[in-house]
């Protein structure tokens, strides 16, 4: 290895690893959006006015639904998807999944739970956390609240952020 090649390893930690192919990338990205939704492209569906084509599940437990939950979702924990899913849900509907946030795996695990049932199934990513950090509407148990959008999450002078 000659001195060249040293510094650019150290200098540049984002190439360490060479980036993949476009071929390679291509697919990856587009098996990633097969298996997730954003929070706003959730949100834009739900408020379209009409059927969004998929079913919002939440697969939180009932203290943590009852602390806050995406209007108009479903409400099934995890450990009942088994049990359950078949008299809740309609096996021709999609379904999208969502718990706590990014830092919880919870979506994850009642997306596999409906995938091994041989429903169509997909991720909202963040989560509860960031339904509410981007500024839309929620229910409690006292009813609806909304709190102000995070700027760190959303664009606080537009409707969506462009992407």
């Amino acid at each position: 290895m000659n001195n060249t090649t040293t510094t650019a390893y150290v200098a540049n930690p984002v190439l360490r690893v060479a980036p993949a192919s476009p071929s390679a990338a291509a697919e990856y990205f587009g098996a990633s959006l097969a298996f997730h939704a954003d929070v706003s492209d959730v949100a834009a569906a739900l408020a379209s006015g009409g059927a969004p084509g998929f079913v919002l599940l939440d697969s939180r437990s009932t203290e943590s639904w009852d602390q806050g939950h995406v209007p108009g979702a479903v409400h099934l924990p995890t450990a009942l998807i088994e049990e359950q899913a078949e008299r809740v849900l309609d096996r021709g509907v999609p379904v999208v999944t969502y718990c706590w946030g990014p830092g919880c795996n919870g979506g994850a695990r009642a997306a596999l739970a409906l995938a091994r049932l041989g429903f169509q199934v997909k991720e909202m990513l963040g989560g509860f956390e960031y339904w509410v950090r981007e500024g839309f509407a929620y229910e409690t148990w006292e009813g609806v609240e909304r709190r102000s959008a995070d700027p760190l999450t959303a664009p606080l002078d537009a409707d969506a952020c462009g992407c």
